[in-house]
């Protein structure tokens, strides 16, 4: 994991993105935000379960299929199952040690 602070999330609402190796925060500050971090954990271990390239794919796709059902962005970004686990558990700091893999199907609607 490589943390790195990025200018060029300064004009959006992201606070934090991972590229694996990478995340991505925009406020340096935010290095030290452990429920951030962890969130942002949590989908490195997705990408690495999905080989990467195909976390991508399916997180596209399933925005995508979404938005169209939902008609809303925000809502769309919300329902994917990748943030839906992340966000269920950002705030277990311990949740990496004891999550099994492929967890996120279990947030897939």
């Amino acid at each position: 994991m490589i943390i790195v602070c990025q200018k060029l999330l300064k004009n959006t609402k992201i606070n934090g993105i991972t590229l694996y190796p990478f995340i991505f925060i925009k406020n340096p500050d935010d290095r030290k935000n452990e429920v951030l971090i962890n969130h942002e954990k949590i989908h490195l271990r997705q990408q690495l379960e999905l080989l990467i390239i195909f976390f991508y794919l399916a997180y596209i796709a399933e925005y995508y299929y979404h938005l169209f059902k939902l008609k809303n962005a925000h809502q769309a970004y919300h329902a994917i199952s990748f943030e839906r686990e992340a966000y269920c558990n950002e705030l277990d700091l311990n949740y990496l040690k004891k999550r099994k893999p492929w967890t996120f199907w279990k947030y897939f609607k």
